[in-house]
């Protein structure tokens, strides 16, 4: 009970934070190399829940400090337009949800700039859960199987902040950033993409 305890808590406390976390697939892995009498469900529901409360946690925040706080109105506006158009396809939202989950790749880029729409959570809590569910025991399952096969004092702690995670986290980050400038009526309407330019009005406010 303890150790599912301090799993729980890891995991949410690697979700929540926006960037630079080390990847929740590799803790798994990692766990399963060093618990291999553990069961890898259990394991996975754990870590599944802990780390769709972190995200949630984190839309929340990007929606409550960013959009509520930092974002100008103006920017507000311009993201309502892709919170009505994601209104209407919640079933596609929650689909494309569920097959990101399943990947290794990072999701808190996609929670902020969810978050940033103001939209309600449990469209895309839902599947995430499911998918990190599924995915989790995967890679647990596949490490306690390894443990079997390789030396239990092999040392798997990689130095994730490799040029290409630092690089990649920097790229995912400057990506939210750029959504929120995308001229997104425009956008939806005529099936193109552009940014959206600041009226004289705009720049004086700033």
């Amino acid at each position: 009970m303890i150790t599912m305890a301090i799993l729980f808590v890891a995991i949410l406390l690697l979700n929540v934070i926006p960037a630079f976390a080390p990847p929740t697939w590799m803790a798994m892995s990692w766990i399963g190399f060093n618990q291999p009498a553990e069961d890898p469900l259990l394991l996975a529901v754990v870590a599944a829940s802990a780390a769709t409360i972190g995200r949630l946690i984190l839309a929340r925040c990007s929606t409550w400090l960013v959009r509520g706080h930092l974002m100008r109105e103006a920017d507000r506006q311009n993201l309502d337009e892709v919170k009505l158009w994601l209104e209407k396809k919640k079933a596609i939202t929650a689909g494309a949800l569920l097959l990101y989950a399943f990947s290794p790749f990072p999701s808190n880029y996609l929670f902020i700039a969810y978050g940033l729409t103001g939209l309600r959570l449990w469209v895309i809590g839902v599947p995430f859960f499911c998918g990190r569910l599924a995915s989790y025991a995967v890679w647990t399952h596949f490490a306690q199987v390894a443990h079997s096969y390789l030396d239990p004092e092999l040392d798997l702690d990689g130095g994730y902040l490799g040029a290409y995670f630092v690089v990649s986290q920097l790229a995912f980050l400057c990506l939210v950033f750029a959504l929120a400038r995308v001229d997104w009526s425009y956008a939806l309407t005529n099936h193109k993409l552009r940014f959206k330019r600041d009226t004289p009005r705009e720049n004086a406010r700033t």
